[in-house]
């Protein structure tokens, strides 16, 4: 009962506040939020009802199973809220929990912000339709913004409501999937307004702590193994990216004419694809990015790249200093988020420069 009560007024802040401002774009926007949340959480029914349901599909339950066990270890073994969260299961019947549009200007990487009450301000735009998605990027596109639109598996609402398990969770791998669960449920634990890089780094950490802790409680090295690789993978491609973003911004920054920075943007950027296939050679033709790379590079994507990777160093030596007891970690985490950001983030680069341990 207290649940559906809070769900309720919540929901009813959310059309007030998008009735309120309805005559403007940020009002229609508000209103197709709250009724894309509300129609993911009214599909969704219990996991422990489904589990006993043998007219359900055997990998739904089988997966759903997972899910169940997952959570348990992430409260007992992780220190991750144990709160209504991940109880009940939603089939969106589409591939995608929401589409995120970001938008940059075509000659520079500083990504474009919208303020929303509750989550402050963002550097994306979430559609829970990726053809409403399409249609704004493509004005911003006709105004000579560099644009992305991406789909995302899964979000966090920060405990304002009891988030479902998505099916856009279960297609994934052991490891995607456990992945997925604790970045998510480490969302709950802080949220700093403003903030995307901490946030996103933060839970990034706990994702990849998680997944060590898992798999060593499952005697399951080879899977520990398999994921350091891709981490290894994501690594190197994260610093490519990182490189190409460097050069951008050098070149945006030259005193050059505006043509003179579009020859040299679009040079960069092929080279940025020409450095990616020499990268393939290392990884013994792995492709895993391709599709990435071929939706093209722009401004928008190579900045909405960066937010989950640039602090993880800085929060996997903050680990360590905790001696790696996340009860003692988030604590810190905490006082950091609580400091201004300027503050926080000295702080951070501090930290980032005294990593002295890998991941295993």
């Amino acid at each position: 009962m207290f649940f559906f009560r809070r769900t309720c007024c919540i929901l009813l802040l959310l059309f007030a506040i998008a009735l309120l401002i309805s005559c403007s774009s940020d009002g229609t926007y508000l209103l197709q939020v709250a009724k894309g949340q509300w129609s993911l959480m009214s599909s969704a029914e219990s996991i422990d009802h489904i589990l006993t349901q043998e007219t359900q599909p055997h990998d739904l339950r089988e997966q759903l199973s997972k899910v169940v066990s997952l959570r348990e270890f992430a409260v007992s073994s992780l220190d991750l809220p144990d709160n209504g969260s991940y109880h009940k299961y939603a089939d969106l019947e589409r591939p995608y929990a929401v589409w995120n549009l970001v938008v940059a200007p075509e000659l520079s990487l500083k990504l474009n912000e919208w303020c929303f009450p509750v989550a402050g301000c963002v550097t994306y735009r979430g559609y829970f339709d990726e053809q409403e998605a399409q249609t704004k990027a493509q004005v911003y596109s006709d105004q000579g913004f560099d644009v992305a639109v991406y789909g995302v598996e899964a979000y966090s609402t920060l405990n304002w409501f009891d988030d479902p398990v998505l099916n856009t969770f279960l297609d994934n791998d052991d490891i995607q999937l456990a992945g997925l669960l604790f970045h998510e449920m480490s969302h709950q634990v802080i949220y700093v307004q403003n903030d995307t890089v901490f946030n996103e780094s933060f839970a990034k950490t706990v994702e990849l702590e998680g997944l060590r802790r898992w798999f060593d409680s499952s005697d399951s090295e080879e899977l520990w193994q398999e994921c350091l690789l891709r981490e290894k993978r994501s690594a190197d491609f994260h610093k490519l990216l990182t490189k190409v973003r460097s050069d951008l911004t050098q070149a945006y920054a030259s005193k050059q004419g505006n043509d003179q920075k579009r020859i040299a943007k679009e040079q960069i950027l092929q080279g940025a694809v020409d450095d990616y296939e020499s990268l393939k050679e290392r990884w013994n033709g792995y492709a895993g990015y391709d599709l990435w790379v071929k939706r093209g590079l722009n401004n928008a994507r190579l900045s909405s790249a960066a937010s989950y990777y640039e602090l993880v160093p800085a929060f996997q030596t903050l680990l360590l200093q905790s001696g790696n007891d996340l009860e003692k970690f988030y604590a810190e985490v905490k006082k950091l988020g609580a400091l201004p950001k300027d503050e926080r983030l000295a702080k951070l680069k501090s930290l980032s420069s005294k990593i002295t341990a890998s991941l295993n």
